[in-house]
């Protein structure tokens, strides 16, 4: 009789130019997910990038067991690397982290053993909660932040306040579940869980840190995403409407509040 499998959580990153963080990000989950007895993939995607980031990532790629990487190959950009990651990782379910570090290791944890403990489909992050902490979010982008995300919540009568955080945990079905995948920016992080949510999938929303990068710069444009945003927020409201119910599964949603190494307490969410 075949042993059974041991279960793998992949951590899909997407990488341009980030020569100053990626290491020291990579390296910093290693040491938290070893600690933590969670086996894992970390799965790099590196985004044509200009500078050392690739140079690195093949050092990793060698000395760290775990770690691998992939070129994302033309057409460039945020969504077709995670895109890109989301159809190359091998784990049972995967997390999208940033390269900036400005998404912490142990959040991930707390995501994970939520996502087991819960038996549930997807772990969204919110990062605007009693638990949760933001450092040095830039003040425009945090008030456009908030008007899109009520914008959000308002449209798809949602009680989650942080749609658009890009940190957010998913099992492999989830994510064979919700192609076509049509968003090649960052308005994939919107639509990801609007479909996971729209499709029936069950959710935990744990609160997590966000704190602003230190080396870099930031590739979200806000000038040049609101109509994507737009875009992408309508499509899954349409199919909202139109599916009357057909991808409707009958799992309760739930919120779950987690403090990092306390005891966390599920309360049902409507």
């Amino acid at each position: 009789m075949p042993e059974p499998t041991q279960n793998i959580l992949s951590v899909v990153i997407p990488a341009h130019n980030e020569e100053g963080c990626i290491e020291s990000t990579v390296r910093a989950l290693c040491e938290k997910l070893t600690a933590e007895a969670i086996t894992y993939e970390i799965l790099v995607v590196n985004d044509n990038s200009s500078d050392s980031t690739e140079a690195i990532l093949q050092r990793l790629s060698t000395e760290l067991v775990g770690v691998r990487y992939l070129n994302n190959q033309p057409p460039h950009g945020f969504g077709f690397a995670v895109r890109a990651g989301l159809n190359n990782f091998k784990g049972d379910a995967v997390a999208v982290y940033m390269a900036d570090a400005s998404d912490r290791p142990e959040d991930l944890v707390a995501f994970y053993r939520t996502l087991v403990s819960e038996n549930l489909d997807c772990v969204f992050g919110t990062r605007f909660h009693k638990d949760a902490k933001v450092v040095d979010y830039p003040g425009f982008k945090l008030v456009i932040n908030r008007m899109a995300n009520l914008f959000i919540q308002m449209l798809f009568g949602l009680k989650y306040n942080d749609v658009t955080n890009a940190f957010k945990l998913y099992r492999k079905n989830v994510i064979d579940g919700l192609h076509p995948i049509l968003s090649n920016h960052f308005n994939l992080t919107v639509e990801l869980p609007l479909k996971a949510i729209v499709r029936g999938y069950s959710y935990g929303v744990v609160p997590n840190w966000w704190i602003n990068r230190k080396t870099g710069e930031s590739k979200l444009k806000i000038k040049e995403m609101g109509s994507r945003y737009l875009f992408i927020v309508l499509y899954c409201l349409l199919e909202k409407w139109l599916s009357r119910g057909d991808y409707n599964r009958h799992q309760p949603v739930r919120f779950k509040s987690v403090a990092v190494n306390e005891p966390a307490v599920v309360n049902k969410q409507a």
